[in-house]
Formats: C-alpha cells, structure tokens, sequence
C-alpha cells in the first residue's frame, strides 16, 4: 500500500532533487514527512515566505529544492516565487490543492487554484504548470517538472490534491519505470560570467551558482541587463525581460494524455483526481455505444498551442473540474463559453464518472 506522497517525493529524489524546505500544512504533510527523511539536505522552515527565500537561497547555490504546500502557504510565498522567476531559479513547488477560500477545509479537495497558479507572476508571464492525474504521474511528472525547472530556470509548480496525494492504494512497486535523473550543465567558461546573457540559439542563459570561486555571480529580482547590473527601462534590460515568456513557452514540454474515439464529436477534457472519473465515463459511454473521446492535460500553463488543434476536431467539449466555475476551461475560452464548450462542477466533493457521463449524452 502506497500514496501519492511517497511516490511523488520518491521520484523527485530519484530525479535529482536534493534539498527540501518546508512548513507542514494539510493536506502536503506527508510530503513534508517523506522528504525530512530521503532528502539530503531537508530543513524545517518557520513560515512558508521562509520556506521560498531559503529555497532561492539553495537554489542558487547549485541546490535543486523542492518544497510542499497548499493555498494558505502558496499565498504567503507569492513574492518570493517572483523574486525566484525574475532571478531565474530553479526550484519545484509541489501544490496540493483544498478547498478554499481563504484556510476553507484543510481535510477536502478541490481544483481551486488553476486560474491563480496561471496568474502567479506580476505582468502575466507564464510559470510552468504540471498537473499530475494518475499514480502514473506521481512517479513519472515530477522529474519532468524538475527537469523543466533546469532546461528554462525557473520556479516550476507541479500541482495535485488532497485525494491523489493522500489516498493509499496497492501498487507492484517493480512495475514503476526507472527514474532518470535530471540533466544539468553549469557555465565554464574563461570570460567573465554574465548570469542573465543567453546565447543566439538558446533563450536561457547558463547557471553558475555563487561561491564557486572562480567568476563573480551577480542575481537580482530587479529588472536587470545581462550582467545583472540593475537598471530602469534600457533596450538591454526590456530585451531581457521579455525573454523570460518566451523561455518558458518553448521550453515547457507539452504533456497530456489523448484517447480518441473514431466518430466521437464529444471530446471529454479533465485533469487531476477528475480525471480518473473521467476516464471511468468514458468506458461507461462507450460500452453504452455512444462515442466519446478523452483528453487529460498534464501541461497546464503556458497552454500548449497544439491544445486548440484537439479541440477544434469536436462539435462539444465536455470540462469536467471540481471547482465552481470551471477555472481551465474559462483560462482557454474566457469568462463566456461558445455553447459548445459545457462544464461538469462540483464544491466539496469529487465529481462522479456518472455526472459526467449524462452531460456528454444531454
């Protein structure tokens, strides 16, 4: 018997990660337990805007941190994910999504946090966002989120919830695939070291972490030019500060899962605990004789633009998402969904493969 906690802290580690920070909070205490026991370096923060200085403070010491926590500390830690993303950071934030708002309960689910992780940095420059929505992907989605983290520097958000993460079911442990630890490079060049200098072919610049002895490295969260010397609005510094979309957009790996029905014109979108039912509506339907396609988005932000090519291949897109208003499907098609575009939604309570199954047959 497993959880999700295990194996996503597990992988993690296997992956290359090697440091944790952390503030307990329901319902990402089991990764928080885990952790302060299989990482190298595990520390026990005070707060949870501790928790992101010292893991930018790992981080740019060479470090890999990984940290766990819900809305509440999410929320105290907003500032500090920016001052991580505007210094070109990596580190891994594990989000296990409850019910807000505000503390709400600690003890329920929810898909609540998708629109603010989608708007988390100042200006609406894209952070990277995995959804995890199976026990598959509790082994095999953190080390592609690290491995994101390295490739684009940046905070990377790998998000779940309270069901995925602390349900127990049995599980063959030698069944899981092995874990490839993260590729990663440093700067070793002779010149001078230029922290935020990318190359022509390359939108991120090389990482060279501080007090390595050899080259000067300068890390700021002010706009900065490549040397990152502080400056207001020169050519240097907007070119630099634009780089950071589109680092991210090209490097955020487009990851989802699509099981397509041949004569299906619904097309039945879910992620994370959802999609589990979803997948059950599915085979329901389809023993029923009625054809249904499915697709479960592990890439959430930035939106993959080969998304909208699935979509446009179906008459009716049925989003199914425990949370009020249907927060991805609004994040895609904006606050007033074409007809074509139905929810399926629920507050406090997972939604069932059957409220799913009877919006696709309406």
């Amino acid at each position: 018997m497993v959880d999700g906690s295990r194996l996503i802290t597990e992988s993690l580690a296997q992956a290359g990660a090697d440091a944790f920070v952390g503030y307990p909070i329901t319902p990402a205490s089991w990764i928080y337990q885990y952790a302060s026991k299989r990482f190298p370096v595990a520390l026990a923060a005070p707060d949870e805007i501790t928790t992101l200085q010292w893991m930018s403070g790992l981080s740019a010491a060479g470090h890999l941190p990984v940290t766990s926590t819900s809305f509440p500390g999410l929320a105290l830690m907003v500032e500090s994910i920016n001052m991580a993303y505007m210094m070109e950071l990596p580190m891994v934030i594990v989000l296990v999504q409850r019910l807000g708002p505000a503390t709400g309960t600690a003890t329920a689910g929810a898909q609540g946090d998708v629109q603010l992780v989608a708007s988390l940095i100042s200006g609406g420059y894209p952070l990277p966002v995995f959804c995890i929505s199976d026990f598959a992907d509790c082994w095999s989605l953190p080390p592609r989120a690290l491995q994101t983290a390295v490739d684009a520097r940046t905070p990377v958000i790998l998000l779940t919830s309270k069901e995925m993460v602390m349900t127990q079911r049995d599980l063959d442990l030698a069944t899981l695939p092995p874990v490839k630890p993260v590729e990663r490079a440093f700067y070793n060049g002779n010149e001078p070291y230029q922290p935020y200098a990318p190359s022509p072919d390359v939108p991120v610049p090389p990482f060279l972490p501080v007090g390595q002895g050899q080259h000067q490295v300068r890390l700021t969260a002010s706009t900065h030019d490549c040397r990152g010397i502080i400056q207001h609005t020169s050519p240097e510094a907007m070119a630099n500060t634009r780089r950071l979309q589109g680092k991210v957009e090209s490097l955020t790996p487009a990851l989802f899962e699509l099981d397509e029905q041949e004569g299906a014109e619904t097309l039945v979108v879910a992620y994370d605990i959802t999609a589990e039912a979803a997948r059950d509506a599915v085979e329901t339907l389809r023993r029923e004789g009625i054809p249904v396609s499915l697709f479960v988005p592990k890439t959430l932000w930035p939106t993959p633009p080969e998304y909208y090519a699935i979509f446009g291949r179906y008459r009716k897109l049925v989003f199914a998402e425990e949370n009020l208003q249907g927060q991805w499907a609004r994040l895609l098609f904006g606050q007033h969904l074409a007809p074509h575009v139905r929810t399926v939604t629920s507050v406090g309570a997972m939604i069932p493969p059957t409220a799913i199954a009877q919006e696709v047959a309406a």
